[in-house]
Formats: C-alpha cells, structure tokens, sequence
C-alpha cells in the first residue's frame, strides 16, 4: 500500500482526522520520500486505533514517538504596547513512527500543539505499549503532558529538576545541588 492510499483508507475508516498530507521529495522508485500525515490532535487517539485495528492498514508497533519546538512559530508582539497575539498551532510537534510487521510498510504521523507553557497531547500508550515510556521522555524533556498517562513523572533528569532542557527557550541553570553546571 503507497502512501496516498494509507492516507485515503485512514480517511474513510477516521474521517476528519488527517489535517494534511505532507510529501517531501520522491526516493529513486518514485515513492514518496519523507512522506508524513499531520492529524488533529482531538482525533489522534480514534486515528492510531484504526492505524493499528483496520485489516487494510495493520500498524501494529509504535517504533519511536519524539518531540519538537519550533518556538518561532509563536508570533509576537510587534511593539511593547501591543498585546501578544493568540497561541498558533504548531510549536510542539509530536511525531509517531509506526510499522506494520505483517505488511512491512511504515507510517509517519504528526500532531501540532499551541504555544502554550503546558501543552497537552492525548495518550496512546494504551494502543501502543511501547508508547509508555517515550511518552514519559517527551514529557520529561519538553514538558508535554499525555492526558490520561497513568505514570507521567520524570524518566531522564532528576525528580527535582526545574524545566524542560530540551526546549528551545530552556534556560541551564548554573549549578545543581551546590554543584557548578557550567
């Protein structure tokens, strides 16, 4: 199954799901390259269980879930005075990579969250198992809550560490523990 008819069969069985279907440039069979679909983050969860549940499509394995801040999404204020325009969709991106074992095809699913101090994603680690404790890293690295997580506590940094190192605007602090960081 190519990508536009995974993309079509997601949208017949999840209809309303897919925001946008993305192709970055063609491998040399002419199959898409980088190819991912973007769904509504509201949709995600009934999207990943007909990825997984439809005969036709079978992803059965969640291989990688990441996170990304593109914190220039956010618009500014354009003087002091001026208030700060509403949140755009968009600067936290949740990235799932998934494999269907029995039709050895993968699948790159995106969802944008706001600009938002606490972003929030739905959980997926009851349809993917291995989701649990990449759930957990993202939420320790990036500070995105999985709503309905049943264990979101820190898995990487300390249990009293202050933010989220790997967002864009993370600032290190200079010492931990009376120990210098720098």
């Amino acid at each position: 199954m190519d990508f536009p008819s995974i993309c079509d069969r997601l949208e017949a069985v999840c209809a309303g799901a897919i925001v946008e279907r993305v192709v970055a440039g063609a491998a040399e069979d002419g199959a898409p390259k980088d190819a991912f679909l973007v769904l509504a983050a509201d949709r995600l969860r009934d999207a990943m269980t007909a990825l997984r549940d439809d005969a036709e499509l079978r992803f059965d394995l969640l291989i990688c879930l990441g996170a990304v801040d593109y914190p220039e999404v956010q618009p500014k204020a354009k003087k002091k005075a001026d208030p700060v325009p509403d949140p755009i969709p968009g600067r936290f991106e949740v990235v799932y990579h998934l494999l269907s074992t029995i039709k050895n095809q993968r699948c790159v699913v995106k969802i944008k969250l706001p600009h938002d101090e606490k972003p929030v994603a739905p959980t997926v680690q009851d349809i993917y198992p291995t989701a649990n404790w990449h759930e957990r890293e993202a939420w320790d690295l990036m500070g995105i809550h999985f709503d309905g997580h049943p264990d979101m506590r820190r898995v990487l940094c300390a249990l009293d560490w202050v933010g989220h190192p790997l967002r864009k605007d993370y600032v290190f602090p200079k010492e931990y523990h009376g120990i210098s960081a720098e």
